[in-house]
């Protein structure tokens, strides 16, 4: 079992700054990939930070699962934790202002803990990340993202999710409910979108021969960028939104989006076709 419990404590405040624009072109194929209609001009809906500020290390620097490779440099702004598999288990977000096309945009990003923990699945690091997006100088999004490192899988071990089985999914206890099929084009635009280079995402022999998945995985950003988009239409803009990976969605598989409201606060969620929960979130208005 690879050892985890390093000393990370020279990485805890590390912080990492980025800067980008939002300019029509971006804007018009990040609302393309969702099949949004294009806007010249004015607020963009929410989720699309998501899209700002992203990672660039060279495709020389990236390791065998296509992230940046982690390395002990006073350069490198995660630590070398020596678990291969990574995954974006949560986030927390809290939305100040809007992000307008045309704005100029910094984001800045602070480990802000580095946590060895053990589950059914073996060993584990959780990895907690502030980032704070300013477009124009204002604070408009403040984000603490949770990645979690995790062992190999095993050559042999059961490819996940299971095989659906005879169950699906009801939303009748819910006031809100969309259903769309995640599609290679999809996930191929938001990896582009995102500089994304997880093979997980498209890489079938990768995703199913070296972490044992049963297909291509959607993203975590993408299905809450999606639970973002029907909070928009059914009560508009959100002032807190927070997520949570329960369980992979795989491509090609129907994806059931759901959303509740009591007062001022949301819940939703993501479901396989068989009901199986792929994403925990809530908001508020």
């Amino acid at each position: 079992m690879p050892e985890t419990a390093g000393d990370w404590s020279a990485w805890v405040g590390r912080e990492e700054r980025r800067i980008d624009r939002l300019d029509e072109a971006l804007a018009g194929r990040w609302l393309a990939t969702f099949d949004l209609p294009a806007q010249g001009a004015g607020a963009m809906p929410q989720g699309i930070h998501f899209c700002l500020c992203t990672p660039d290390a060279p495709t020389g620097a990236l390791g065998e699962d296509g992230h940046p490779r982690r390395d002990d440099s006073a350069v490198s702004f995660l630590p070398p934790v020596p678990l291969p598999r990574r995954m974006w288990a949560a986030s927390e977000i809290a939305f100040h202002a809007p992000i307008s096309i045309g704005a100029a945009v910094e984001r800045v990003s602070r480990v802000a803990s580095i946590t060895p923990k053990s589950g059914k699945s073996g060993a584990m690091v959780f990895a907690s990340v502030e980032h704070d997006t300013f477009p124009d100088g204002v604070l408009a999004v403040r984000e603490v993202q949770t990645l979690v490192y995790r062992e190999a899988a095993a050559p042999d071990a059961p490819l996940q999710p299971a095989a659906a089985g005879d169950a699906r999914f009801d939303p009748a206890a819910w006031h809100a409910h969309r259903v769309l099929t995640p599609t290679e084009p999809l996930l191929f635009r938001f990896s582009a979108l995102t500089f994304n280079s997880h093979r997980i995402h498209y890489d079938l022999p990768y995703a199913r021969d070296v972490e044992r998945y049963s297909g291509l995985v959607v993203h975590g950003p993408l299905m809450a960028s999606l639970l973002l988009q029907l909070s928009e239409e059914q009560v508009g803009p959100l002032k807190r939104f927070a997520f949570r990976a329960v369980s992979p969605a795989i491509v090609g598989e129907p994806l059931h989006l759901v959303l509740r409201q009591e007062d001022s606060t949301l819940t939703l969620g993501a479901f396989a076709g068989d009901g199986r929960q792929v994403v925990q979130a809530e908001g508020a208005v």
